[in-house]
């Protein structure tokens, strides 16, 4: 079994290109396997106290339970010879330890250490993607309150629809991501729990005729999992319910999604047929190998990239969740090694490129500008009508006359012109009956067309986005930076 690599063999792009060091530790099969250990220990001292492991023994085992002390090189040598990863550390783990050895993962199934181990592993992992969401939603609330009267072009269907602020599309932006909060605090409140020590299939009749009268099965996995710090779920099979992995992933694939939304209406914009905003460039960064010219999205499309694979990634565990037959079957094991860690590595880099691309967002007002004064003239076109039905037109005639006028102003944008509506609306007759020149042009300015989208950037920044970055303002700035 092969313990040391290099890249002149197949790496996981995880292994060293996506994701932060703080991640990738949380998932490394060293501190994986120094959590077995601590709860083995836990177990132990649980057991201590009903005089089933004594005092040096269980001193034995605490001395040799930090990361420092896994031997994986060893570990792997039994593996290879008894096929099991978790046996061979508990053999590892009992030669460095003479005195308490015996007594490792006594009355325990697999499962008992391996699911309490991914849960602590999964909240650790939530935890550091609660900050980056966190920081992602500081960042897009500076943006709002910068750009809230930044009146521009709002685009449905890819065409170009009445104006609204750009503030006030950041703020949807952090809506998303306000809601991915709520969400990972859910999770973490209400699912994020251990199987418990319930061993084999979960009925505990291990424990049972290990404790015989000295103490409750139930008592003893208290203990334990107060001393891990997780909740326990009531009941469980061989393994915790697998619809906890199923929830983790589409909680992770929901935030994905967040960004995936960012990022492609980014692209979008930065391309020049929009041109009101780009991503943050360095001086020397190489757009294309053929084209010096180029200056491609390719930070936004790395995590939009990312964002799709993320978000096939729940379908494999709800597999997993549905097709456990009875109290156990194996054909999730090997998914799960691959579909958790990098579910969590992938979205935490998400949230990495999500935030340093708001912070450094480049907005162009003077495109933004254009890009208003070209079509922002066609949102007044409903407030015309609603003036010429008020003073006595016929609401069908003045909606066609309306159209056939937009229309003839559309065909001239078309093929380059500045925008001729004003001045056709100016020039009908049946218009200007009952419209004055200083009433149509105020009628056709974009900024009369804002509703209230100002004062609704306002109001969320104050009683979501603010309430949120105060409960978590210690997190804020904690960011590792992924590279450009």
């Amino acid at each position: 079994m092969t313990t040391k690599f290099d890249y002149r063999t197949f790496l996981s792009p995880f292994t060293w290109r996506y994701g932060s060091p703080e991640m990738r530790k949380i998932f490394s099969e060293i501190n994986y396997r120094a959590t077995w250990r601590k709860i083995w220990v836990a177990l132990a001292e649980a057991q201590s106290k009903y005089g089933l492991v004594t005092r040096k023994e269980l001193a034995d085992l605490k001395s040799k339970m930090g990361p420092e002390h896994v031997d994986l090189k060893r570990a792997h040598e039994i593996e290879k010879e008894i096929g099991h990863d978790l046996m061979a550390e508990i053999k590892s783990y009992a030669e460095q330890c003479p005195i308490g050895g015996g007594k490792i993962h006594l009355g325990a199934t697999s499962m008992d250490i391996e699911d309490n181990a991914d849960v602590l592993r999964m909240k650790a992992a939530f935890d550091i993607i609660l900050t980056r969401l966190v920081n992602c939603l500081d960042s897009l609330s500076k943006r709002i309150t910068k750009y809230k009267n930044l009146a521009c072009i709002g685009w449905t269907h890819l065409q170009p629809a009445v104006p609204t602020t750009l503030g006030y599309r950041f703020a949807n932006y952090a809506q998303d991501i306000t809601l991915d909060i709520y969400n990972v605090e859910n999770l973490l409140e209400n699912f994020m729990k251990g199987r418990g020590i319930k061993g084999a299939i979960g009925t505990s009749a291990s424990f049972q005729r290990l404790l015989g009268r000295k103490g409750k099965p139930a008592d003893l996995e208290e203990y334990v999992m107060r001393k891990l710090g997780l909740k326990v779920y009531s009941v469980s099979t061989q393994t915790y319910p697998r619809k906890l992995d199923y929830v983790v992933l589409s909680v992770l694939a929901s935030i994905v999604q967040s960004a995936h939304k960012f990022g492609l209406d980014l692209r979008h914009m930065q391309s020049p047929a929009y041109g009101e905003m780009s991503e943050p460039m360095k001086e020397a960064r190489v757009g294309s190998s053929a084209m010096p010219f180029k200056k491609n999205p390719v930070t936004a499309e790395r995590m939009c990239s990312l964002a799709r694979y993320v978000g096939t990634l729940p379908r494999v565990l709800w597999e997993n969740a549905a097709q456990t037959i009875f109290e156990r079957t194996l054909d999730d094991s090997a998914n799960r090694r691959i579909v958790i860690p990098e579910g969590f590595l992938a979205t935490e880099e998400c949230l990495m490129l999500y935030d340093r691309i708001v912070r450094d967002v480049r907005v162009y007002p003077v495109i933004v500008k254009r890009n208003l004064e070209k079509y922002g003239s066609f949102a007044g076109t409903e407030a015309i009508l609603m003036k010429l039905v008020e003073r006595g037109g016929d609401r069908q005639r003045m909606h066609e006359k309306l159209r056939e006028v937009s229309f003839k102003a559309w065909e001239r944008v078309m093929v380059g012109e500045e925008n001729p509506l004003p001045q056709l609306l100016k020039q009908d007759k049946m218009i200007r009956s009952k419209l004055g020149v200083k009433e149509i042009d105020k009628l056709l300015d974009p900024t009369e067309h804002l509703g209230d989208a100002r004062e609704r950037c306002e109001k969320f920044v104050k009683e979501v986005v603010n309430p949120i970055l105060l409960k978590y303002k210690d997190r804020l700035g904690k960011r590792h930076a992924p590279k450009f």
